[in-house]
């Protein structure tokens, strides 16, 4: 029982420094935010492990981010800064981890081989991660940075703004985790690894 949870452990600490390393490889949109692979390994680790552990592994990637010092404050008051930097870097990342809801689905449709519906799990929690890291920096842009909305109405521009790299993250993080879960499937199951 104690190897299993240091095992577990173990496993959220490799997952999160993963997450942070392809958080820093990507690339930056022409109007702002950037394009990584970061929710691969919150995904995997939540498919693998169940929710809490893409939690942990979420808020272990913001931490990571934000001991770097790599992350955007908002020109605003300390106490307001310390609320956005949570939301944007420990939040956003941390719900990520609802990613695992979807797993009995996988693990049922491994069980009986049928891979379209491994995938439709696989999709559907990737856009339950991406999504819901979504509407945290929606909620951010919102909140704190409603200047550079300029004359648009604020909650508009912060969802029109935060689509436009959202998007594609969730486009390239559905398709990685795709492939590697039907082509590596031992790699949701810690059994079996």
């Amino acid at each position: 029982m104690k190897n299993q949870r240091v095992l577990l452990l173990v496993e959220i600490a490799i997952f999160a420094a993963l997450g942070y390393i392809l958080d820093i490889i990507g690339f930056g949109m022409p109007q702002g935010g950037t394009v990584t692979f970061v929710l691969v390994p919150v995904i995997l680790i939540a498919f693998r492990r169940g929710i809490m552990a893409g939690i942990i592994t979420g808020f272990l990637i913001g931490m990571l981010q934000v001991v770097t010092a790599r992350f955007y404050a908002a020109p605003l008051s300390l106490e307001i800064v310390i609320l956005q930097v949570g939301i944007d870097y420990f939040i956003a990342f941390m719900v990520a981890g609802f990613a695992g809801l979807l797993r009995p689905a996988f693990l049922k449709a491994y069980e009986n081989k049928d891979k379209m519906k491994m995938a439709t799990a696989v999709i559907t929690g990737a856009f339950i991660a991406a999504f819901l890291r979504y509407l945290a920096h929606v909620t951010s842009g919102i909140l704190f940075f409603g200047e550079f909305a300029g004359n648009q109405n604020v909650v508009v521009y912060s969802f029109i703004y935060n689509s436009t790299y959202m998007i594609p993250v969730f486009l390239l993080a559905a398709f990685v985790c795709v492939i590697l879960f039907i082509k590596a499937p031992r790699l949701i199951l810690p059994n079996k690894a």
